[in-house]
């Protein structure tokens, strides 16, 4: 029983230090509940950015498709024939079939 004596004072010092410790404990998660969520709103920015610069360039694509779209394959096309044509002109012909040398 004497040995009792001994131990109160010791777990009435205890008291606070844990105390002491638990409060440092709860700092120390705010701090990095914050961090992390400051990290997310971070990510989420840059995200947003990276979309907005994707909708911008498809909003351009889609612009170039239906302005003048069917106008550059018809240009296009238009320089193939033009080449098939012009046979005796330089350049490589569309058509690769081997020919006869006459």
């Amino acid at each position: 029983m004497e040995n009792v004596g001994v131990f109160i004072p010791i777990i009435a010092l205890m008291i606070p230090i844990v105390a002491i410790w638990t409060k440092h404990q709860q700092k120390l998660a705010e701090m990095n509940i914050q961090s992390t969520a400051q990290a997310t709103a971070e990510q989420a920015a840059q995200y947003a950015s990276k979309v907005q610069q994707l909708e911008d360039r498809v909003k351009v694509l889609e612009r170039i498709v239906t302005d003048k779209g069917y106008d550059v394959a018809t240009q296009i096309e238009a320089l193939r024939d033009q080449r098939r044509v012009d046979e005796t002109g330089s350049g490589v012909p569309l058509d690769m079939a081997k020919r006869e040398n006459v």
